[in-house]
């Protein structure tokens, strides 16, 4: 994660800003290449992956307001998956929508509240900066989809995908059916990402 900068070397340090700087990355923070329209996937973590959003009634709330945010500013919300300590969302947008500026808002309402919540007020930090990546093609797509509904499983909170409740995996299991499903993990597995999948 980005924040592990801080435990670099000076000589790693300087590797990593140079190679951000050849990309055309901001020099210490994630790209947000998110200035035109197409289809992105938005992760953001709870800050040094904390597990902030342990209980069900957060996760829940967290889901819905994300969720409701997003279809306020007219992005179409493919699937997404809440964790404990972080979330993945995969979005499409018709134009320059304001989608960095309803994650912003959103994460400095919930830090607050749960740091209110929390009695840790000035005590924490609740979010890190969020990262997106857009969708090059369908195969990128389709294993994108996988990869955040196989989220749960892959953390080891569950077994199947089907026994976490915070995934768009149950729109998709009432409006495809299970079939469809297994097809489509079939043919866009997921465990084929990882290095050099997301370059």
């Amino acid at each position: 994660m980005p924040y592990q900068y801080r435990k670099l070397t000076p000589d790693e340090r300087d590797r990593v800003v140079q190679e951000r700087q050849a990309r055309g990355f901001p020099l210490h923070a994630p790209p947000h290449p998110m200035h035109d329209a197409g289809r992105y996937l938005i992760t953001a973590a709870n800050f040094e992956h904390r597990h902030i959003m342990v209980s069900s009634e957060r996760r829940t709330d967290f889901e819905a307001r994300l969720l409701q945010n997003l279809r306020e500013i007219d992005s179409t919300v493919f699937g997404w998956v809440v964790l404990p300590n972080h979330y993945h969302v995969l979005l499409g947008v018709n134009e320059l929508n304001g989608v960095s500026s309803v994650i912003q808002g959103l994460h400095g309402k919930t830090a607050r509240e749960w740091n209110l919540l929390d009695g840790l007020v000035g005590k924490r930090k609740v979010w890190y900066r969020f990262s997106d990546r857009k969708i090059r093609n369908e195969l990128h797509f389709y294993r994108a989809l996988n990869y955040v509904s196989f989220h749960p499983v892959k953390h080891g909170y569950v077994d199947s995908v089907y026994d976490w409740p915070w995934s768009s995996v149950h729109n998709y299991l009432e409006a495809r059916g299970r079939e469809w499903l297994r097809d489509n993990w079939r043919q866009y597995r997921p465990d084929r990402m990882g290095r050099g999948w997301d370059d």
